[in-house]
C-alpha cells in the first residue's frame, strides 16, 4: 500500500519534495518504467531509502531502492565518482551471493545521483527485537554473536568493511537467519570524493556515534572497527541500553558496562576485548573471535553434551534406556560439539556391550 504523502512532518516533506523517489511515492507513475515506489524506509546523511515494487519481474516482488546524493559539483569529479560507484557496487553484488546479505539487483546513476536496488528482506531488526521482547539472555547473545562473526569473517576476507554494524542494521528473518544490511562501502567512497571536491574539509564519517570506534572517527576504519561495533551491539542486546547510556573511563576510554549486566566471566572477557578502544588491545580479525568463542561457548555445550543422565540406585541390564536421544542439530554446530556427542554415544554403546558379555547365557533370549 503506498505511503500517503499527507500529514507528514517537515522532515519528511523535504524528502518527498527534494528527491525523485519521494516525488513518485504514492503515485501510479513507475520509476524508470519499472519500479512502483511505495513508501519511505529511512533517511540518512547520504540519501534516502524507499520500498518499491518491481513490475518487470514475475509476481512483482518488493525491493529496496537507495538514492545516494553525493555533494559533487565538478563534472570530472562526478565521472570519477561514477567509476568508483560501479566498482564498489560490483563488490556488494559479489557479497550478495551470501544468504545473509541482501542481493544487489541493480545499480545506476541518474541526474548526478546514485541508485542501488537491493533485495527486500522480511523480518525485524535486532533493535525491534529488544523493544518487543526485552533484553536477551547470554546464550541467545552468544549465538547471535557467533553467527555475525562468521558473516563478518566472510565479508572481511573479500576486502570489505561494513562500517555500520548496529542492531538497526541486522534483520532477524522468520527462518532464523540474521541478515546484515546497509553496507557503507559505496557511501564511504562517495564521501571521500565529495570531500576532495570541496574547499572546506568536513567531519562526516560513515558509521553511527557510539557504535563506531575511535579510529573510525579519524576516517581510518579497519576490519577490527566492525568487531568493536559488533561488541557494542551485544551490549545492547544484553542490556537494552544504547552505547551513549554507558559511562566511559576517562583514562582509557573504555565503556563501563560490567555492573550493568550479569554474564559469565569467560564471555565477559571476550566482550571486553572486542570493546577495547585501542586497536592493539582489540581482536584484529573475526577469526580470532571465533577461536575465542570455541574456547568459551563449547565448554558449556560440551559439559551438557557429556553429562550422563542420573543413574538409578539398582543396576539395570538395559543401559540403552539411560541414554537420552540426541537433540536436533542446531544450524551451526561446532566440530567440538559433534565430537562430544560422538564420544558420549560411543561410551554408551561400549557399556552396553560389556553388560551383554557379562550376562549369563541362560538369561539371554533363546535364538531357537
Amino acid at each position: 500500500m503506498p505511503f500517503p504523502p499527507a500529514n507528514l512532518s517537515q522532515f519528511h516533506n523535504d524528502v518527498f519534495s527534494e528527491t525523485l523517489l519521494g516525488q513518485l511515492c504514492g503515485k501510479k507513475e513507475l520509476f524508470r518504467d519499472r519500479y512502483l515506489v511505495l513508501r519511505m524506509l529511512g533517511r540518512g546523511g547520504f540519501g534516502v531509502t524507499f520500498l518499491a515494487q518491481d513490475f518487470q519481474l514475475p509476481g512483482r516482488p518488493l525491493c529496496v531502492i537507495k538514492q545516494l546524493c553525493p555533494r559533487v559539483s565538478d563534472q570530472k569529479a562526478l565521472d570519477t565518482a561514477r567509476l568508483r560507484f560501479k566498482r564498489e557496487a560490483k563488490t556488494l553484488a559479489a557479497l550478495g551471493s551470501h544468504s545473509q546479505i541482501p542481493l544487489l539487483l541493480d545499480y545506476f546513476t541518474l541526474d548526478g545521483d546514485f541508485y542501488l536496488v537491493q533485495e527486500y528482506v522480511r523480518g525485524m531488526t535486532l533493535a525491534r527485537l529488544v523493544r518487543r521482547q526485552g533484553c536477551q539472555p547470554e546464550r541467545v547473545v552468544k549465538r547471535i554473536l557467533r553467527e555475525l562473526v562468521l558473516l563478518l569473517d566472510y565479508i572481511h576476507e573479500r576486502g570489505v568493511i561494513h562500517r555500520d554494524v548496529k542492531p538497526q542494521n541486522v534483520i532477524l528473518c522468520q527462518d532464523g537467519r540474521l541478515v546484515l544490511i546497509d553496507f557503507g562501502a559505496v557511501k564511504e567512497q562517495l564521501l571521500r570524493l565529495s570531500e576532495n571536491t570541496t574547499r572546506v574539509a568536513t567531519t562526516h564519517f560513515v558509521g553511527t556515534v557510539g557504535f563506531a570506534p575511535p579510529e573510525q572517527f579519524s576516517l581510518r576504519p579497519v576490519y577490527a572497527s566492525d568487531l568493536y561495533a559488533l561488541g557494542v551491539t551485544c551490549l545492547y542486546l544484553l542490556t537494552g541500553k544504547a552505547p551513549l547510556d554507558f559511562q566511559g573511563d576517562r583514562r582509557t576510554g573504555e565503556l563501563q558496562w560490567r555492573d550493568r549486566v550479569e554474564v559469565s566471566a569467560s564471555f565477559a572477557a571476550v566482550l571486553s576485548k572486542m570493546l577495547k578502544p585501542s586497536l592493539q588491545d582489540r581482536y584484529s580479525t573475526a577469526a580470532e573471535i571465533c577461536q575465542a568463542l570455541d574456547r568459551v561457548t563449547p565448554q558449556d555445550n560440551l559439559a551438557q553434551c557429556m553429562a550422563q543422565p542420573t543413574q538409578p540406585t539398582q543396576p539395570t541390564r538395559e543401559p540403552e534406556t539411560q541414554v537420552t536421544e540426541p537433540e536436533p542439530a542446531p544450524r551451526h554446530r561446532s566440530q567440538v560439539v559433534q565430537t562430544a556427542r560422538a564420544i558420549r554415544d560411543w561410551k554408551a554403546r561400549r557399556t552396553q556391550v560389556r553388560l551383554q558379555r557379562s550376562t549369563p547365557r541362560e538369561l539371554l533370549p533363546s535364538s531357537g
